[in-house]
This record gives structure tokens, C-alpha cells and sequence, in this order.
């Protein structure tokens, strides 16, 4: 089991959080080697894809340290607990909430709370978070964040939502530490034909660009 400092590490570089609704669980693991084939190792599994448990399970035994693999949309400290039980070694909630917090360092894993304003994003540092997801981002924007961060340089944003190929880097010049790449990089439709070559194509892309926006 990885330490908390280095699955944190490992989100941050690449820096790319591919945010996984899939339509079966059975999607799970082609969809999740498609995405490390194309570099993005970080894998958030959301409780919306059917069986996720049982998904996060299993692609935590397939891969080993290939992947780092998560957990998405928890909205209570239960679910964190089972999830990470399961073998998922980050946790992202789209809600500020403190016993999510409490259940994730109570056995030594990173979380993610999500937020919209300025006082939410500071109250989920407040609380522990290591990560803000900014979220829904589209809406807001890099401009929002590079605002955001003038009197909050020390919350470390991640946007999800309105993150795609072509906003990337500035979402990363604006700060950002990394960025939740949801239906830009796994979208329905590629999900349902198995387009997994199409995938790791998108996945290298979205590693470049971030790569390329950091001078590196």
C-alpha cells in the first residue's frame, strides 16, 4: 500500500485525473489499461458506475501499482470507508463534507472535497481536504481560478468540468495542481463501442498539453 504523500504525488504528475462514469462495471478494466497506456495512471471510478465497489475491487487487483485507482462521487463517510476497503486509494466528493475527511486520513488516504465558492473551497481546506475540486468548473472558468488563487494561493485546485483539450493549459496556468478529465477524455460514446485505442490517443494528448503548459 502506497503512502498518502505518494498517491498525492502521483496525482499531481502527470497532473491528469481521468473521471470515470462507466455505463458496466465490465468496462472497468480495458477502459482503465487504455488510460495507462496512454499515461494517465490516476483513475477515478465514480459511485454512479454500476457495481463500483465491486469495479474498484477489481481493477485495484488487475493492475497493482500500474494505476492509481479512486474513488468519485462520495457523499458520505460510509461509502468512503467500503470503497477504500475495496482497494481505492483516492477519494473525490463533489460536496464539502467533514466525515469524509475524517474516513479517508483516518486510514492515511488523500481526499478531494468539492466546492464552487471561495468560502466553500476554503472551509474544505479548513476541514482537511488535501485537494479542492472545483466543480461544476465549466461554468466558472480559468480566469474564475487564477481569481480564486490571488487571496487563496494555498488551496490546491483541481477543476473538473469544461476541461477538455483545449482548455487544459490555462487551467493549469491559472494554478491548477492538476484537472479532472471526465467526457473529454471517456466519453459515453467511446465507452460503448470500445473505442479503447481512441482512449490512450486522447490520454497522451491530455498528458502533453499539461506537460507542455507546465514548461516541461
Amino acid at each position: 500500500m502506497r503512502f498518502k504523500s505518494e498517491v498525492i504525488s502521483l496525482l499531481i504528475n502527470p497532473g491528469i485525473i481521468a473521471v470515470v462514469r462507466a455505463q458496466k462495471r465490465e468496462q472497468v478494466v480495458p477502459l482503465t489499461e487504455a488510460l495507462v497506456q496512454g499515461g494517465v495512471i490516476a483513475v477515478e471510478i465514480t459511485m454512479t458506475t454500476p457495481q463500483a465497489i465491486e469495479a474498484i475491487s477489481e481493477a485495484t487487483q488487475h493492475f497493482g501499482s500500474r494505476a492509481l485507482i479512486g474513488v468519485g462521487t462520495v457523499l458520505d463517510g460510509k461509502t468512503c470507508r467500503t470503497a477504500i476497503q475495496a482497494g481505492a486509494e483516492f477519494v473525490v466528493s463533489p460536496i464539502t463534507k467533514a466525515e469524509i475527511v475524517e474516513a479517508a486520513h483516518a486510514v492515511d488516504r488523500p481526499v478531494m472535497l468539492g466546492a464552487y465558492t471561495p468560502t466553500e473551497a476554503q472551509t474544505a481546506h479548513e476541514l482537511g481536504a488535501d485537494f479542492v475540486k472545483l466543480f461544476p468548473a465549466d461554468g466558472l472558468g480559468p480566469s474564475y481560478i487564477k481569481a480564486l488563487r490571488a487571496p487563496l494561493p494555498h488551496l490546491k485546485i483541481v477543476p473538473t468540468g469544461g476541461v477538455d483539450l483545449n482548455t487544459a493549459a490555462d487551467f493549469i496556468k491559472a494554478g491548477c495542481v492538476a484537472l479532472g478529465a471526465g467526457s473529454s477524455l471517456v466519453s459515453a460514446k467511446l465507452l460503448q463501442e470500445a473505442k479503447w485505442p481512441e482512449i490512450t490517443r486522447l490520454a497522451q494528448e491530455f498528458v502533453a498539453v499539461v506537460k507542455k503548459a507546465r514548461g516541461r
